[in-house]
């Protein structure tokens, strides 16, 4: 009996396993919001990360996180890392290309929970009296990342997020 049970966890492992190997190497997770505003307004609050407190959906799940800016907040070369609570981990963000008022480019890496190193982008579209604004995050995905996709929907898990933090972005600009 103990053999046979042994053998349908070893079996269950195998399976999860190789599922996982099925998985795509890359992710990317992407939302969208009209936000009745001007782009320039909307854009001078992405692209400063001391005007994030205002509206990242992070800042309501640590209000006691650590922050550490670099010499400059805002603007291509900005620098800012965070160590927090177990919902916001440790990682550092830095602009890495700035293109006022349509992009902002980040390059995302997480040191906790666990390792990732990911791009960031926000565009932004004028449409008339509103600007849409995209929101998205691609990266690589390793192995143990497709282990973890089988049993987390990474899309759904930071989509979330994601689209909180484009309503609070929508009710700070729209102020």
């Amino acid at each position: 009996m103990l053999k046979t049970i042994a053998l349908v966890v070893v079996v269950i492992i195998a399976g999860i396993l190789i599922f996982a190997a099925t998985k795509p190497d890359t992710f990317r997770v992407e939302r969208s919001a009209a936000i009745k505003a001007p782009p320039e307004k909307v854009f001078a609050l992405i692209n400063d990360f001391k005007r994030w407190e205002a509206w990242s959906p992070w800042e309501k799940k640590d209000p006691a996180m650590k922050r550490t800016y670099g010499a400059t907040t805002g603007g291509k070369g900005a620098h800012y890392a965070w160590e927090g609570n177990s919902d916001v981990g440790q990682g550092s963000m830095d602009i890495a290309e700035s293109v006022p008022p349509s992009k902002i480019a980040l390059k995302l890496d997480f040191i906790k929970p666990f390792e990732g190193h990911n791009t960031v982008i926000f565009t932004l579209a004028p449409k008339g009296d509103m600007t849409d604004v995209t929101w998205s995050m691609s990266g690589p995905a390793p192995f143990m990342s497709k282990v973890m996709q089988v049993f987390i929907n990474m899309d759904t898990m930071v989509g979330k997020d994601f689209e909180s933090g484009l309503a609070n972005l929508k009710a700070a600009a729209e102020k």
